[in-house]
């Protein structure tokens, strides 16, 4: 998966961009991490149970000249991407999914588009 300004899910209601405000104390302050390759990653459980365990796992890596970035929705195992906008039985893991892109919205980390 290659870097990219602008992602769109498949099915999601939105695409999104990487904001031309963003800045990397912002990023720290919403719990990205700099990795070894000087990128920051951000990893969170989507549950449809809190604390359970159970769930969908978000990543977004934002590349060190804060340009652009990749985003995936994966399974347990982090080995295969996961639709979760597909079916409607996910609705509390979508609600959950855009409120945390919300979050990163109003940070000006992203800016968003409807598709």
């Amino acid at each position: 998966m290659a870097f990219e300004k602008t992602i769109h899910l498949d099915d999601c209601k939105y695409s999104y961009t990487i904001s031309p405000a963003i800045k990397k104390y912002t990023l720290r302050d919403t719990t990205f991490v700099e990795n070894k390759l000087g990128h920051y990653e951000f990893n969170r459980l989507l549950e449809e149970v809190p604390n359970s365990g159970n769930g969908f796992p978000v990543k977004i890596i934002i590349n060190k000249d804060l340009s652009s970035f990749k985003l995936s929705i994966t399974d347990q195992s982090g080995l295969r991407l996961v639709n979760i906008f597909k079916s409607d039985k996910m609705n509390i893991i979508q609600d959950k999914f855009y409120f945390l892109m919300d979050s990163l919205v109003e940070r000006d980390i992203f800016t968003k588009e409807e598709s």
